[in-house]
């Protein structure tokens, strides 16, 4: 039997309300809190090394929280339980976090300065998103990339030369001299692709819900 027009239009905001995410602006959200925070930490390690360590202790957290909540989509799309999703990041981030623990209560952090210390975290904290980004959404990956870059610059004055050579493959003069100016622009595109990969899983969350929604 044919639907009746009165049928047809009731089902069609109930498709509407189906295949809706919301705002990109507000799914963006995190990820400028992500970016803006990172950078301004890096500005304020540069000059008081010592002094962002309990900022950094603060932000790991943060970032694990927001890897969560970003990777509830991407976990939909590949129809990963959202049970089993949760308890991936938490093992992931339990792991790490722990891993920090264990450096201060088994006296490792006591024989370390400052910077190797901070070194070693952000290594860890960029590593640990890097991987959080392979194995569950890759807007991660690309954060992680970020901070272990950030990261080798910051590790000795020697690696600014490495900006010198990639501001010379891409026509910018002096990078090497200007190394916050680079590591702002680095952020910028990082941002940028992933709010490509944020763009592209809502679009297969759509199509998905939308498939579901013809079924």
């Amino acid at each position: 039997m044919f639907k009746s027009n009165g049928a047809a239009s009731s089902e069609t905001p109930k498709k509407a309300k189906n295949t809706d995410q919301g705002s990109l602006l507000i799914a963006l959200l995190p990820l400028v809190i992500l970016y803006v925070a990172a950078i301004t930490l890096i500005s304020l390690t540069r000059s008081d090394l010592s002094g962002t360590i309990p900022y950094w202790e603060t932000f790991l957290p943060v970032v694990a929280f927001i890897s969560l909540l970003s990777g509830f989509g991407p976990a939909y799309v590949r129809d990963q339980p959202s049970l089993l999703y949760v308890l991936q990041q938490a093992l992931h981030w339990g792991i790490l976090i722990g891993l920090l623990w264990l450096l201060h209560t088994q006296g490792v952090r006591a024989s370390l300065n400052e910077q190797e210390y901070l070194i070693m975290m952000l290594y860890l904290l960029g590593l640990g998103s890097l991987l959080a980004g392979l194995h569950m959404d890759w807007k991660f990956a690309v954060f992680g990339a970020f901070m272990v870059f950030c990261t080798f610059v910051l590790s000795s004055p020697e690696n600014t030369a490495l900006l010198g050579t990639i501001g010379d493959t891409f026509g910018i003069t002096n990078a090497q001299e200007h190394p916050m100016t680079f590591i702002a622009i680095t952020g910028c595109v990082a941002f940028l692709a992933s709010t490509l990969i944020l763009i592209g899983t809502r679009g297969a969350i759509m199509s998905k819900r939308a498939a579901a929604a013809r079924a």
